[in-house]
């Protein structure tokens, strides 16, 4: 029987040494994650983490580069496993007021060093992996990442 990964897109934007996290609710305990969340049907990795953003964070994104491609078994769960695609990129316009996904209690901006602080409350160490390889200079151009066959 075939294996599927489940296909995840996560945003990392910085602002003035700040990055954009979200405080989230997760089997009764408050985390914190990247803006994350699955690749729906029919839509690119570049749609899926623009949506994704602006759906936690009432902030428009624009990726600008890939951070990496991570492979993550949840340790919770032994059958399930996330591909998770980072991207790098500006937060261009909030929408103040706009509601915010289910489990979402807020956006926050938090330094490295907040973060550090926070390492228990991270929803996984994806979160601080992806924060630290940005950080390490990771970025590869978008045109990396193909959405569909060109027939020849």
């Amino acid at each position: 029987m075939q294996w599927k990964p489940n296909t995840t897109v996560a945003a990392i934007a910085e602002q003035d040494g700040r990055y954009l996290l979200v405080e989230e609710l997760i089997n009764g305990s408050l985390v914190f994650n990247q803006p994350a969340g699955h690749l729906e049907q029919g839509e690119s990795l570049i749609e899926a983490v623009k949506r994704e953003v602006i759906e936690e964070t009432a902030w428009e994104f624009e990726p600008e580069s890939l951070v990496g491609v991570y492979l993550y078994p949840n340790p919770h769960q032994s059958d399930i496993t996330y591909l998770r695609f980072c991207f790098y990129g500006q937060c261009i316009k909030e929408h103040k007021g706009q509601a915010l996904d289910e489990g979402i209690v807020r956006a926050v901006w938090l330094t490295e060093d907040e973060i550090d602080q926070k390492r228990e409350r991270m929803r996984s160490p994806l979160v601080t992996r992806c924060i630290k390889d940005f950080i390490n200079g990771n970025r590869y151009p978008l045109d990396l990442i193909h959405h569909s066959f060109i027939s020849e």
